[in-house]
């Protein structure tokens, strides 16, 4: 679809403030994009750079102007958050996404994880949450809401593996790479905490080369291809806990 066909249904934007995390929220709802966008463009450290009511547009747009993080609904026609977020990551990976949405249920946040999804937050979620996991996200952590963690870690641990689809992906067919050493087991202990490569060299009074070098072995040893996975199997696997 060409850039005019949009103008009619999207607003989109240059970067506002140098430095700015920039943010495309992908929303059907007119009413909740308006609210998001009133509400983040008070914090300093954010701007809108572009708003889109379903996940075709969102993809386009994500193309064209390579945002920092997308803000995703997850039941959008044309194209659901799901799939969008899927398309985001493949072509853009550098691009976060978080899954902003009312759905709480384990199928739809175990697809949003396997999609490639760096966040995932409610929308009863308050303003400082919110932009909290926006921060967490943008640099390079992960973020699950607190009022789903429990009960998602709970089944993570229960479910056998053919019912996740993330961890049916990491496992692959061969045993782990075992042992870790201790550092490497407090580097996963922080991943599932959602802290940056940058924050992990700070709490560890290490360079962030250094967590770099750990955090390759972690999935090496692990046998998984990303972060993610990483931290979804950890968790399945009862390696750590999150707190």
């Amino acid at each position: 679809m060409a850039c005019s066909d949009l103008t009619t249904f999207i607003r989109a934007v240059k970067f506002g403030v140098m430095g700015a995390i920039g943010v495309l929220i992908a929303e059907d709802q007119e009413i909740v994009r308006i609210g998001l966008k009133l509400v983040l463009e008070k914090e300093a450290e954010l701007s809108i750079v572009a708003e889109a009511f379903n996940g075709e547009l969102a993809v386009q747009l994500a193309s064209d102007l390579k945002p920092d993080l997308v803000l995703m609904d997850l039941g959008m026609p044309v194209m659901d958050g799901i799939d969008a977020t899927k398309a985001i990551k493949a072509s853009i990976p550098n691009t976060k996404v978080i899954i902003l949405t009312t759905h709480d249920s384990e199928s739809d946040v175990f697809a949003a994880l396997a999609a490639g999804a760096d966040g995932y937050c409610l929308k009863s979620a308050g303003k400082e949450q919110l932009v909290a996991a926006i921060n967490a996200v943008a640099k390079g952590g992960q973020w699950m809401d607190p009022a789903i963690a429990g009960s998602i870690v709970k089944g993570l641990m229960n479910a056998p593996p053919a019912q996740d689809p993330v961890v049916k992906k990491a496992d692959a067919e061969q045993p782990y790479k075992f042992p870790l050493s201790n550092r490497e087991m407090e580097v996963l202990q922080l991943l599932v905490e959602g802290l940056s490569n940058q924050e992990m060299a700070d709490r560890l009074t290490v360079s962030v080369e250094t967590v770099k070098t750990h955090m390759r072995h972690v999935m090496e040893k692990l046998q998984v291809a990303d972060r993610t996975q990483a931290a979804v199997k950890a968790l399945k696997n009862k390696l750590v806990s999150l707190n």
